[in-house]
C-alpha cells in the first residue's frame, strides 16, 4: 500500500465543457481570460477555428508547431494586434511591443545589460533586501497577505537595481502608481477582441491613463537626474539605468527608447516576478516534504557557498519547486502572434492574417504531455527528471528570439 502523501492539487479554473456565449465571453474576458477554455484546449495538439469573432484562430499545444512558429520562423509571425493594442499605449516602443528594425536595434543594445557580470552585481542587492524582509515576519503574528507581500518585495528590488533608489520625487508615490498602473495594465477589453476602431475608449484602461502619465514623468525626471550626473563625469551607480543611459547613441537606443524600456522593464518584471514568489510560496505551503526538503537545502547552501550569486546553481530542489510554480502558473499565460504569410502544418493550409495562440496555460497542463497536469509534483524538475521534458512544452519565458532578455 502507497502510504506517500498524494500531490497538492492547487486552484485552477475549470475547463469549459460547452462554449460560452457572446455576453458570457464578453464577461470572461473581463473578469478571468483563463475560463474561455475548454476541454479541447487541454487534449488537442491544434485547434483550428476558422471563423473566430476576431478571424481565424489557431490555437498551439504541440510543442513542435510551438518551436515552427517561435524559433525555426518567427520572422514569419509578429506580435497579435489584439496584444499590441493591449500593451502599446503603455509600453510603446519597449522590447516586449517593439518590431522590425527598432526590436532589433533595442535588442542588440541591451544585451550587454544582462550580462553574466552585470547580473552578479545585482545579487547583493538582491539579496539585501530580501533578507531585511525575511526579517519581518521573525515579528509577525497570525496570516499574511503574501501576494501582496511579494508585490512589495519585488518594487523594492526593482527600484534598488533599476534606480538604486535614486527616483525623482516621493518613491512612495511613485509605488503607489506601479500598483495603479499594473491593476489595468494587460487587460483584455472585449473591444480589442472585436477589433474595435481605436477611436472607442476601452473602460477597462481608462482608470490607468492617469497613473500611466504621472508614472512616465517620474520616469523622465529620474533619468534626466542620472543623465545630468553622468554628463557632469560625477561617479553614478552602476545599476540598470546607467547601463540603458551608455546605451543611448545614434547605433544604440533614442531617448523615448530607453523610457519605454524602463517602464517595460517595471511593468513586465515587477508583476510576473512578483507572482511566481507569491504562487511558490502557497504551493510550499500545501507541501510540507517539499517544504522540509528545501529549507533543509536552503540552510546548507547559503552556509556553504559563499557568493548568492552561485546559490540558485547549488540549489536544485528550491529551483525545481520554482519552475513547477512557474509551470502551474506561467507568468505570461498567452503568447499572441499573427501569421504573416500562409503556411502548412500537417496537411491544414493557415492562412495570413490567422491569429496564433500559443497558450502556457494550457500547454503546462496538456494532457498528453505531462502526468497529472494539475498537481504540484516538484520532483518533475529533478535532476534526472527536467532532461525528459520538451523544451517547448514548457515555457515560462517564451522562447526563440523574442524570449524573455532576463
Amino acid at each position: 500500500m502507497d502510504t506517500r502523501p498524494q500531490p497538492f492539487l492547487p486552484p485552477a479554473p475549470k475547463p469549459r465543457t460547452t462554449p460560452p456565449s457572446f455576453l458570457q465571453m464578453v464577461r470572461i474576458v473581463y473578469r478571468n481570460p483563463l475560463e474561455l477554455w475548454g476541454e479541447p484546449s487541454y487534449n488537442e495538439p491544434v485547434i483550428h477555428i476558422r471563423g473566430g469573432v476576431g478571424g481565424p484562430l489557431l490555437i498551439v499545444n504541440d510543442p513542435a508547431l510551438v518551436r515552427h512558429v517561435l524559433v525555426e520562423n518567427a520572422r514569419d509571425f509578429r506580435m497579435a494586434r489584439v496584444r499590441q493594442k493591449i500593451l502599446r499605449p503603455i509600453l510603446r516602443d519597449g522590447l516586449l511591443t517593439a518590431e522590425g528594425e527598432t526590436w532589433k536595434r533595442g535588442r542588440k543594445a541591451m544585451a550587454p545589460v544582462f550580462t553574466p557580470r552585470h547580473i552578479r552585481g545585482f545579487a547583493g542587492p538582491m539579496l539585501a533586501r530580501a533578507e531585511r524582509f525575511a526579517a519581518l515576519y521573525e515579528t509577525r503574528d497570525g496570516p499574511f497577505d503574501m501576494a501582496h507581500d511579494m508585490t512589495q518585495l519585488t518594487y523594492e528590488i526593482l527600484a534598488e537595481t533599476l534606480f538604486s533608489n535614486e527616483i525623482a520625487g516621493e518613491p512612495e508615490q511613485f509605488g503607489d502608481r506601479v500598483e495603479r498602473l499594473l491593476e489595468t495594465m494587460g487587460r483584455v477589453d472585449p473591444l480589442d477582441l472585436l477589433a474595435a476602431p481605436d477611436w472607442l475608449p476601452r473602460i477597462t484602461r481608462l482608470r490607468g491613463r492617469k497613473a500611466l502619465a504621472f508614472f512616465r514623468q517620474i520616469v523622465r525626471e529620474t533619468m534626466d537626474m542620472r543623465r545630468k550626473r553622468l554628463e557632469r563625469g560625477e561617479d553614478a551607480p552602476e545599476d540598470f539605468l546607467t547601463l540603458l543611459l551608455k546605451a543611448e547613441g545614434p547605433y544604440g537606443l533614442t531617448r523615448d527608447e530607453v523610457e519605454d524600456n524602463i517602464i517595460t522593464f517595471i511593468g513586465a518584471g515587477h508583476e510576473t516576478t512578483a507572482r511566481a514568489l507569491g504562487w511558490t510560496f502557497y504551493l510550499l505551503a500545501h507541501a510540507p516534504e517539499q517544504r522540509e526538503r528545501i529549507e533543509e537545502e536552503v540552510d546548507r547552501v547559503t552556509a556553504s557557498v559563499a557568493d548568492p550569486y552561485d546559490w540558485l546553481a547549488a540549489m536544485p530542489f528550491t529551483r525545481a519547486a520554482f519552475e513547477e510554480a512557474l509551470r502551474l502558473y506561467p507568468p505570461a499565460p498567452s503568447i499572441n502572434r499573427e501569421a504573416l504569410q500562409d503556411f502548412q502544418w500537417q496537411g491544414d493550409t493557415i492562412r495570413a492574417g490567422t491569429q496564433v495562440l500559443i497558450m502556457p496555460w494550457t500547454l503546462h497542463r496538456h494532457r498528453r504531455l505531462w502526468d497529472d497536469p494539475e498537481a504540484f509534483m516538484p520532483e518533475r524538475f529533478w535532476p534526472g527528471n527536467r532532461e525528459a521534458i520538451d523544451r517547448f512544452q514548457y515555457l515560462p519565458f517564451g522562447a526563440g528570439p523574442r524570449i524573455c532578455i532576463g
